[in-house]
């Protein structure tokens, strides 16, 4: 709930363009706390009884771009911010494991999400064999899990240069965009490219779709609009 707050911060912040997470320790994230899992269990089974956590920019419906680094283990429900995240970037020392069942639990949402970047038969070994199924960052990058491996010490220099990329482009383009690639997910093909082309064509009157083509042909840098201001 802490982590919907602070979405909900950054995307109100215009000065605001990227997200970058990464993980305070050792670990990305090494899941729920178990003993929270045995009191839920004991407390309701009834789904419209529990408030749905938004931990992660998708769930919170942030459409400003998010780099995930991934500095350590990722288990469990960490994989969930891993599966949302629009650029993935590893350790080599991260690895990544869904050992729900090991304790007892249904693994949905992560599982899920992960479909929409690895091959169904990767992400079923996951969820079937649990902890004796751990990728290690060059796995992880072959499944498709993550796009970039880097060695400890350069992680998160690379995350910020990724952020600084991305943070120079139209932010209103790059937000269009993400909401049309993301939306393609939950539509049939005909209807996601509809879509994609709604949002293309409703840009044109933004500002930002004035600049870029006027600043390349003057062979400056654009100034873009930035969401929120103005």
């Amino acid at each position: 709930h802490a982590l919907e707050a602070q979405y909900a911060s950054a995307s109100a912040d215009p000065g605001v363009r990227v997200i970058v997470i990464t993980g305070a320790g050792r670990a990305f994230c090494s899941g729920a706390d178990v003993g929270g899992l045995k009191e839920a269990a004991e407390t309701t089974s009834d789904p419209a009884q529990v408030v749905v956590p938004k931990f992660t920019n998708r769930m919170a419906g942030i459409w400003k771009p998010t780099i995930v680094a991934v500095n350590g283990v990722c288990a469990g429900a960490g994989l969930h911010f891993v599966a949302d995240g629009d650029i993935v970037i590893a350790s080599e020392a991260a690895s990544f494991v869904d050992s729900h069942v090991n304790v007892g639990q249904v693994t949905a949402l992560e599982p899920i999400g992960l479909l929409r970047k690895m091959s169904a038969s990767a992400v079923l070994r996951m969820v079937i064999l649990g902890k004796a199924e751990r990728l290690n960052a060059q796995q992880a990058l072959t499944a498709g899990l993550v796009s970039e491996v880097l060695l400890a010490d350069q992680l998160m220099a690379r995350a910020m240069a990724l952020a600084e990329i991305a943070a120079a482009v139209s932010p209103a383009a790059v937000q269009g965009s993400l909401k049309a690639v993301w939306a393609s997910y939950e539509q049939p093909l005909a209807e996601a490219y509809a879509n994609g082309f709604d949002i293309l064509i409703r840009h044109r009157s933004h500002p930002d779709a004035v600049e870029g083509p006027a600043a390349f042909l003057e062979k400056r840098q654009p100034s873009w609009k930035v969401l929120g201001e103005g």
